[in-house]
Parts: structure tokens; C-alpha cells; sequence
């Protein structure tokens, strides 16, 4: 795909030397008092059939694209209660663009074509008509107006997250360049935090209220942990710039705001075990290795270190270039059965302890 994108790129820098050629050429015409820069009869001819040809080009890069990445991976292994709504939404918006692309493209080029410049022809056209008016305003009103519904609705049902189910409150904690978790522990409510309060040498590195008595079972981590099946309702904060906490797998992504907290529910639906074993999973993974072991040949000869092997994880990443080491800025998702998961959450520290042990 690399050595077709190069052609393409070396294709486009001839023809606009072509051009700039053709431009010079026409000046040097004027200037000479000739009448060449008109275009006759065989010029329009030629740029008729230059946009079909043109109309073709765009339909055989299309399939070309359709069969080498048709398959659309990431819409169809998402991993939450939601992800299906959001993936739906996605599909049906990509169906209408691609069919009023189609459509679009061939009448423009078409007509194009159909009426190109010949000596003595006039096209047929309207000044002014009301009923095609109607026609092209109306239709595309329908169809935005059931795609900004259908969205509408879709958000309302993820981002209403009822405390009735007793989801687990988490918050992501966003600082250049790394994420933090917090569980609320036992009591399952957040103690208040402020930025104005950390405290680097106490180990109170989110700036927890240590007065507070939420606080004090609260559980930071570096790697997220999530029981499958259990929803999960997630606050989010940043210490210095604006964020972006994005999962892909989840279809979930909420902005982390200075000065603000941001939320975003929704309940895992597949373990980190059950996505690594299926088949698209283990094709993409094997893939991946396969291309680590070349890269890795290359760098042993050279008398540097192999890359590791991959093995696949949810990521929870930021999604806003957030500075220099925007891109290391990724923690583990790790979801798991209750039971895996509290046998995780017994070995964590909460708060107090940690303070206890810094004193």
C-alpha cells in the first residue's frame, strides 16, 4: 500500500509540473499575441473524457480500499454493553455517506461529460424551479434529522448511568504523561480531592483530602482492573492539560478537564481471556509477531535488543496530543471474572496505609 500511495504522489507531482508547463506556455502565447489559451472544441472533448476517467479512478481506489479493509476490525469487536449501539450508529452514517458519495460523484462527472463545451450546443438548464428545490432540500433534512435522532438517543442511554445498579466508581487521573486509577473502596464514594494538595513526599500523589473519611479506603493504581459484567461508573480529572481518556474497545471516550470532573459509565461485556482468543484477535496478534520477529532478526544483527512479544490488552489512552511524551501515555485494562477481580483489589493499599508508611 506504501509503494501504490508513493506512485500515486510521484503521479500527481508530474501532472502539476505538467500544468505549471501548460501555464507557461500560455502566457508565452498571450504575450506573443496569440489566442491559444481559448479552449476549443477538442480541449473540452479531451477534459470530458478526463473526468470519467477521473469518475473510474474513484470507484477502483473505492473497492480497491473496500476489499483490502472492508472488514472494519474495530466494528466488530467492541467489548461493553454499549459498544453495539455505538457501532450500529457508525455503520448506518457510513452506508448514507457512501451512498450520496456515489451518487454525487457520477452526476458530477457525468454531467460533466454530458455537457461539455461544443460550438453551437447549449445545455438545458433551469432558472428556476421550485419542485427540485423541494426535492433536494427535503430528503437530506429526513435523513439528518433520523441520524441526529437515532445519536441523540444513543448518547442519552450511555451517558444516563443509573446509580440504581451499584456501579463501581473509578477515577482516571490524567497528568502529563500517565494515567492513575482510584477506587473508592468498601464504601464505594470517592473522598475529595484537590490538585492544591499533593503531597509527593506523604505519597499523596493525587492530592487526596486526607481529612476525609472516603478517603481514606480509596485504592490508587497503575493498572486498570475491571470485573466483567459490573458496570462502571468513572469520574475523571486532569492535574495540568486537557485530556482525553479514549477505549477504543469500550467505545468510550470523555475529555479530562482541569479544574472540572468529566464522567463516563459503561459495563464490560468481554474479559481480557475471552477477546485474546478470538479469531480475529489471534490473526491480528500472530500478525503483529510476525513482523516483530523480521524487525527483531534485524536488530539482533545489529547487535541491539529483539522486541518483545505482543500479546494483546485493552488500553486505556489519551486521545488529545496532550505534549512531547503525548504517546507513551497508555495504562493496561485488564478485565476479568468478580472473583479474579477481588482477589486483585485484596493485594492493592488503600490510602491510610500508604500514608502510614511514608510518616
Amino acid at each position: 500500500m506504501t509503494a501504490l500511495l508513493s506512485i500515486l504522489v510521484l503521479v500527481f507531482i508530474l501532472v502539476a509540473i505538467w500544468q505549471m508547463v501548460k501555464i507557461f506556455d500560455l502566457t508565452q502565447s498571450v504575450s506573443a499575441g496569440g489566442n491559444n489559451q481559448i479552449a476549443n472544441d477538442k480541449d473540452n472533448k479531451i477534459n470530458g473524457y478526463l473526468m470519467l476517467g477521473f469518475l473510474i479512478f474513484i470507484y477502483v481506489i473505492t473497492i480497491m480500499c473496500f476489499a483490502m479493509y472492508g472488514d472494519l476490525p474495530l466494528m466488530s469487536n467492541s467489548a461493553s454493553e454499549h459498544g453495539p449501539d455505538i457501532d450500529s450508529l457508525m455503520i448506518i452514517s457510513m452506508i448514507v455517506i457512501f451512498f450520496v458519495q456515489t451518487i454525487t460523484q457520477f452526476l458530477l462527472h457525468y454531467f460533466a461529460f454530458k455537457y461539455k463545451g461544443e460550438k453551437g450546443k447549449k445545455a438545458l438548464f433551469y432558472a428556476d424551479n421550485n419542485k427540485l428545490e423541494a426535492i433536494w432540500t427535503i430528503i437530506p433534512v429526513i435523513v439528518l434529522a433520523g441520524l441526529i435522532i437515532k445519536g441523540l438517543f444513543t448518547w442519552t442511554t450511555i451517558m444516563n448511568v443509573s446509580t440504581e445498579n451499584d456501579p463501581l466508581v473509578i477515577e482516571l487521573y490524567a497528568q502529563q504523561f500517565n494515567w492513575k486509577a482510584r477506587y473508592a473502596g468498601e464504601d464505594n464514594a470517592l473522598g475529595k480531592a484537590n490538585v492544591r494538595l499533593i503531597d509527593i513526599d506523604r505519597a499523596n500523589i493525587l492530592g487526596l483530602d486526607e481529612s476525609d473519611p472516603y478517603a481514606q479506603d480509596d485504592i490508587i493504581t497503575t493498572e486498570l482492573h475491571l470485573p466483567v459484567g459490573r458496570p462502571v461508573l468513572f469520574k475523571m480529572r486532569s492535574q495540568d492539560v486537557l485530556h482525553s481518556a479514549y477505549m477504543p474497545h469500550f467505545r468510550a471516550q470523555m475529555n479530562c478537564v482541569p479544574g472540572m470532573i468529566t464522567q463516563f459509565g459503561f459495563t464490560p461485556t468481554v474479559t481480557t481471556a475471552e477477546m485474546r482468543e478470538t479469531p480475529e484477535m489471534i490473526d491480528k496478534v500472530s500478525n503483529i509477531n510476525k513482523i516483530r520477529v523480521e524487525k527483531s532478526k534485524a536488530l539482533i544483527a545489529k547487535g541491539e535488543e529483539g522486541l518483545e512479544r505482543y500479546e494483546f490488552d485493552y488500553l486505556l489512552l489519551c486521545n488529545k496530543i496532550c505534549g512531547k511524551s503525548h504517546y507513551n501515555m497508555q495504562m493496561k485494562i485488564i478485565v476479568e471474572t468478580q472473583e479474579e477481580y477481588e482477589a486483585w483489589l485484596k493485594t492493592q493499599k488503600v490510602f491510610k496505609n500508604s500514608l502510614v508508611e511514608n510518616n
